[in-house]
């Protein structure tokens, strides 16, 4: 592509932005924790004069937390990856960007930037996770291995908050560090490196920014993979361009949820990083990206659905599942004796599906009729797939840590004994959907990559 930027970007810059996305080199897996921060070491040890290297933080199981500062212009840039320890593609981008910088002089002109990386934000919940690391395709090994910490536990949304009848101030080490970092740099641009599952690109942005949508569209293109135009993550979101949401916060959940006649307080946590860094003019950026894509992903097209009764089949299905996991768990709590992360995880999310399901019903009593799009029916379809296998694995996982360890009793085998063989049904059925796509990981990490010098150039030509 030469000459057609989109949106307010200069062309040149778009089409330099776009030539470096596409030129991320092959790469097949996700670095396990040890070899990403041995990477990053090496790299600083090998540029003394361009890398700095510096102790952030600590994890709760005692892991140092650090960041590789690049780049010494008067913009700082803050990225950090394993906010969610199950979205590795951030690591490989953080990779790229250093060896980018590291190697070109021009880049880091063209920012005049300091960018600061936090290669590792979530240590522990990211080595449980790495069992799949190797072969990320493998969807199957991905839902077996997966682990995601209970809300409590996550660094994106335990920042502090307080609003209304809800308050929360128990916040964990890692975000701590974040906190710190956030207000002494005080960032012009962030980027909190999540992913998606499967189906399109999409973006969050703390701003309505109309001049990045244009190169935020741009940057997929290029690579050849679709946007996400289906089904939001949440109602309360604010959609600012096709595929592209202002950053959602806790308050705005709240507010959504209250409105439905729900206690919002008793079903929110903590705060956002994008409402936190807000206080300091910062922007940031979310890039949400797919490891499988499939053809309805960006399917705008209308159905034969009418959509109240597809957003009314997810929420009786999430009901459902909330209803089965609570009844397996129910019966073999007696029994649990290790408070392993893969319990405590199910013991919040478990809950959380039946949460979800009834209050998606309010909302469908409220929708007006009309046809639904094949995005929005494949969406719809494809988040209760994913809970499944997310919380359903995970339930399975806390149960199958008791057997390991031999201290299962013949009710805790008979009940993982259960929850085997409803997840091998549930992963046979998300096997069976046909025109998934592999997307290879470095096409991924070009979007994120690109998107993130796409906005940085943004944010510059605004000043």
């Amino acid at each position: 592509m030469s000459g057609t930027a989109t949106g307010a970007l200069d062309a040149g810059l778009l089409d330099d932005v776009l030539e470096r996305a596409r030129a991320v080199p092959p790469t097949s897996d996700f670095p396990t924790v040890d070899a990403l921060l041995d990477w990053f070491a090496a790299l600083a040890e090998d540029h003394p004069g361009l890398v700095r290297r510096r102790r952030v933080g600590t994890s709760r199981l005692g892991e140092p937390i650090e960041m590789f500062s690049v780049g010494d212009g008067p913009r700082p840039h803050l990225l950090f990856a394993g906010v969610h320890p199950n979205e590795p593609i951030g690591f490989r981008t953080l990779q790229h960007l250093a060896a980018e910088l590291v190697a070109d002089a021009g880049l880091r002109a063209s920012t005049n930037a300091t960018w600061h990386l936090v290669p590792c934000i979530d240590p522990d919940g990211t080595r449980l996770n790495e069992s799949w690391f190797g072969d990320p395709s493998d969807r199957a090994a991905y839902a077996r291995g997966f682990y995601r910490p209970a809300p409590s536990e996550q660094v994106e949304w335990t920042f502090p908050f307080a609003y209304k009848d809800a308050y929360f101030d128990d916040v964990i080490p890692e975000t701590q560090a974040l906190m710190r970092l956030i207000d002494e740099l005080r960032p012009e641009l962030m980027v909190s490196l999540h992913n998606a599952e499967l189906g399109g690109v999409y973006y969050y942005l703390s701003e309505d920014l109309p001049d990045a949508v244009g190169p935020l569209h741009a940057v997929p293109a290029a690579l050849g993979l679709p946007l996400d135009t289906g089904e939001p993550e949440s109602p309360a979101l604010e959609r600012l361009a096709p595929a592209v949401y202002r950053a959602g916060s806790t308050r705005d959940e709240y507010d959504y949820l209250a409105s439905l006649g729900l206690d919002a307080a008793s079903l929110v946590g903590g705060e956002g990083s994008a409402a936190y860094a807000r206080r300091h003019g910062t922007v940031t950026l979310i890039a949400e990206l797919p490891y499988w894509s499939h053809p309805a992903a960006d399917d705008a097209g209308e159905t034969d659905a009418d959509y109240v009764d597809v957003v009314r089949a997810k929420a009786e299905s999430l009901v459902e599942l909330g209803s089965t996991l609570t009844a397996l768990l129910d019966e073999a709590r007696p029994d649990l004796t290790l408070r392993s992360p893969f319990l405590r995880a199910s013991e919040s999310f478990v809950p959380m599906m039946t949460e979800a399901g009834t209050s998606e019903l309010v909302r469908a009593g409220r929708l007006a009729s009309r046809p639904a799009t094949g995005a929005e029916v494949f969406s719809n379809q494809e988040v209760v797939r994913m809970f499944r296998l997310r919380f359903g694995g995970m339930l399975v996982r806390a149960l199958a840590a008791e057997a390991t360890a031999g201290l299962a009793t013949a009710r805790l085998h008979r009940v993982h004994a259960q929850a085997r063989t409803l997840y091998d049904g549930w992963l046979a059925d998300a096997q069976a959907v046909t025109g998934l796509e592999v997307l290879p990981i470095e096409r991924l990490v070009g979007v994120q990559y690109g998107a993130t010098l796409a906005m940085s150039h943004v944010l510059a030509a605004r000043r």
